[in-house]
């Protein structure tokens, strides 16, 4: 029921998963309000945490709203994850609330991937769970995020980095400073590489980054807004003139494999790290493509028991 394109792309994104990926999947929210639902499963749900809304708020008072009832179809097994275009910290809430944390966990966090041509994505995490964080979290995340990218993308020995203003150990603020000091000496399952800065993101040289959930937002939103405005600028520029698109007939069929590799639609949503069940969260402007790559991300997740592996990692 959330997310811009709900419930309409949803549903059409849900329909193409359940036949292109042949699993199982169910809609959970207003049955009058989803209408044709091409044959799916419907799990009634009549209550609605707006985008807008407050989500810890949303969370209490909307027991019957679709994230409530979807967080809680995983913690009943009725449903092996569950995957949502809604509010962000409204679905959050619900899967820690809902499916619980798991034990030894500070705090769950957003593990979003950031496109790289060429090669796999980098982890960036956390990427909004937490604003404020101590230094005994962010090692977590660190050791998370290396299981995540591990199963994910089978990075043997995942690269982790800790994102700062400056490359030496000595940059940054206490925060940075204490954390890099913590993994400089040493925590179990992850291969620290030291220090980054934000223009590393879009690299091969880092496969996990770690930061603060305030920090992590900001520099995802700006990444964001960034890759928009060239994708406009370029595309803009190709129409500019006769001369120009005579141009971009050459250079759009070259361009447009690059486009989709940029596209967060092609890459299926951010993974909750930290919680008793997969959650994926995508994005709120998420297309049927989107929905059938966060289902993909799900069940591929489900099938490597990434939850047990965190459970072990954290144990």
């Amino acid at each position: 029921m959330g997310g811009d394109r709900a419930p309409g792309e949803i549903v059409a994104g849900a329909c193409r998963a359940a036949e292109e990926l042949d699993v199982d999947v169910v809609l959970v929210g207003d049955p009058k309000a989803i209408g044709d639902t091409g044959g799916l499963a419907v799990l009634p749900a009549s209550e609605v945490i707006a985008m807008d809304e407050d989500p810890a708020a949303g969370v209490r008072r909307k027991k019957d709203s679709s994230l409530v009832r979807a967080a809680e179809a995983v913690r009943d097994g009725k449903a092996s994850a569950m995957v949502s275009a809604g509010n962000t910290g409204a679905t959050m809430g619900s899967a820690l609330l809902r499916m619980g944390r798991l034990k030894g966990v500070n705090r769950p966090a957003i593990a979003t991937p950031i496109p790289v041509p060429g090669s796999t994505p980098t982890v960036l995490l956390d990427a909004g769970a937490n604003a404020d964080c101590q230094p005994q979290w962010l090692v977590q995340f660190a050791q998370m995020g290396s299981i995540y990218a591990a199963e994910r993308y089978g990075i043997e020995k995942p690269r982790v980095a800790l994102l700062s203003i400056g490359e030496e150990a000595t940059k940054g603020n206490s925060l940075v400073k204490e954390t890099h000091d913590l993994l400089a000496a040493g925590a179990p399952g992850v291969h620290f590489v030291g220090n980054v800065e934000g223009r590393d993101l879009l690299t091969d040289q880092v496969d996990v980054v770690v930061c603060d959930g305030f920090t992590g937002n900001v520099t995802l939103k700006t990444l964001e807004g960034a890759m928009r405005f060239m994708r406009d600028a370029v595309f803009g520029a190709m129409v500019s003139t006769p001369e120009a698109q005579q141009a971009s007939e050459v250079l759009i069929p070259l361009l447009l494999p690059l486009a989709t590799e940029l596209d967060p639609d092609s890459h299926g949503g951010a993974l909750l790290l930290g919680v008793d069940g997969v959650c994926i969260i995508s994005h709120g402007s998420s297309s049927a493509t989107a929905i059938v790559n966060a289902v993909r991300v799900a069940r591929d997740m489900v099938e490597q028991q990434l939850v047990d592996r965190l459970r072990e990692a954290v144990a």
